[in-house]
This record gives structure tokens, C-alpha cells and sequence, in this order.
């Protein structure tokens, strides 16, 4: 039973109908979005929530997109206190504040997707690390990973999360801006993951020198459907081999977060 069945005969039906089924559950965090109109639901929303999902502790509602260098939403607490949680994802754990760094857990089965891909002993670069939901999977999976994270949040918890998953010493922490190039690693890698912030796709070309013959990107980016054939041709005058494309997850009406793995 969806938020939305859940809710009747507790809301007026008018108000009803302008809430969502969807929300986001980060570790013990649920995350909603709702209009201003309903401010004054908020707490019987949440309410009804935590009684549905007894593991959660924390109702937390939406009130500004992500924005800025750290890649954070602005956040307000209808329910519960803290904003800190333990995530636990394809039997990692990962420690964040959701209201200081980015973590989206609709991609966590893309995730699993890509990381399944790499091999033992794999040199493999991903910027935008954020918490490690990608380097922690593909060092445990045997590679050595050097990760870049601006945010000093997200390499706090970056490093808490690689000793709590033990793969600490299959890991190299950079923290700063990817388009810092004194930060770029003087090194060839076998995988590059890119889950690139929305208006950066400029990272492509920042990396592609890093990745030679036989190597692969994986190449995270947003846009609508139409514009995928004009970019993979783009990929192909640069050289690149699509071998697999598709979306992964809405950002907005017609706008969705595509990825590209893009062989050398």
C-alpha cells in the first residue's frame, strides 16, 4: 500500500492527492518532497511513514534542490533529530550525513552493475566519490582505486566508510576539485567511473588522456532521449565504442541521468 492509500481518510481528499508515493529512504532516513501548501500536514505525513516503516527514526523534507560545489540539498527535520545514518547497500555500509553530502539510492543497482564489471588487480580512477558508493564496491572487488572528492564531509565519511568495509589499504583518497590539475594522477587507469554532477560533462575530456587502449569509462551524464544519438556519435568521433547505454533514474520531466560505457 502506497503513502497515498495510507493517508485516506487522514487528509482531506484535495490535499491527498498532491502527495507522493515516492520518497527516499537513506539508512534509518526518509527523505519526502512536499509543496509548501501542506506545511501544515507535514507531521501526520511523516507520521504515517514511521508507522509503516518501524526501521526508520528520521522524517526529512526537501526544500532546495542540490546545489553548489558539495553537491548538498537543503533540508528541514519534520520528525526525529539527527540527519547522520548508516546506509547499507549489496552488504556495504556506508556512514553519511544526508544533509552534508550527496548519496542517491536510486542507483544503487546501476552501481552493483558497473562494480561487478571490475577486475582484480584494475587501476581505477573515480572522481566525484562522494561517501564510496562506487570505490568501495570496486576495491573490495580487488582493484586499487583512487578517489576524488571535494567535499570535505564526503572524504570524512569516505575514509570512516573504507575502514569500516576494510578495503582502507586498496584505496587512495585525493581531496579537491577534479578540475584542480594538480590533482589529476600522472597514471594510466584500466576504468574510469565518472557519475558526473549535473552541467560537468566537461569531465569526460579532462580524463579520457588517463584511460589507453583496451580501457574503459563509465560515463554518467543528464539528458533527454534525444539527444543520445548526437552523443554517441560525439563518443565515436572521439574514438570511443559504446558498448551499453541506458537510463537510470528522472531528474525532471522529459531529463534523465543517462550512462555510457565507453571502451577506448
Amino acid at each position: 500500500m502506497g503513502l497515498k492509500d495510507q493517508l485516506r481518510g487522514s487528509l482531506p481528499e484535495e490535499v491527498r492527492e498532491q502527495v507522493s508515493d515516492h520518497f527516499e529512504v537513506i539508512g534509518d532516513v526518509a527523505v519526502i518532497v512536499l509543496p509548501r501548501s501542506l506545511d501544515q500536514y507535514r507531521q501526520l505525513i511523516a507520521k504515517t511513514i514511521v508507522s509503516h516503516r518501524r526501521n526508520l527514526l528520521t522524517v526529512l523534507t526537501k526544500v532546495e534542490d542540490v546545489n553548489g560545489s558539495s553537491r548538498t540539498a537543503r533540508y528541514e527535520v519534520v520528525i526525529g533529530g539527527g540527519t547522520e545514518t548508516t546506509h547499507r547497500e549489496f552488504g556495504f555500509a556506508y556512514r553519511l550525513d544526508v544533509a552534508r553530502v550527496f548519496f542517491s539510492t536510486r542507483m544503487a543497482y546501476e552501481r552493483k552493475r558497473v562494480t561487478d564489471q571490475v577486475e582484480p588487480g584494475e587501476q581505477v580512477l573515480i572522481p566525484f566519490a562522494g561517501v564510496g558508493p562506487f570505490v568501495i564496491p570496486a576495491a573490495d572487488h580487488g582493484a586499487q582505486v583512487t578517489a576524488i572528492e571535494q567535499n570535505p564531509d564526503a572524504v570524512r565519511w569516505l575514509n570512516e566508510n573504507l575502514c569500516t568495509n576494510h578495503v582502507r589499504t586498496n584505496c587512495r583518497v585525493l581531496q579537491g576539485d577534479v578540475f584542480d590539475p594538480s590533482l589529476i594522477p600522472d597514471m594510466k587507469f584500466d576504468r574510469i567511473i565518472i557519475p558526473t554532477p549535473y552541467g560537468l560533462d566537461s569531465a569526460l575530456d579532462l580524463f579520457l588522456p588517463l584511460v589507453p587502449e583496451g580501457g574503459m569509462v563509465h560515463f554518467y551524464t543528464f539528458k533527454t532521449k534525444e539527444e543520445i544519438p548526437g552523443l554517441i556519435a560525439a563518443y565515436e568521433q572521439k574514438g570511443l565504442t559504446v558498448t551499453y547505454q541506458s537510463p537510470c533514474g528522472n531528474v525532471a520531466p522529459g531529463v534523465s541521468r543517462q550512462v555510457f560505457d565507453l571502451s577506448r
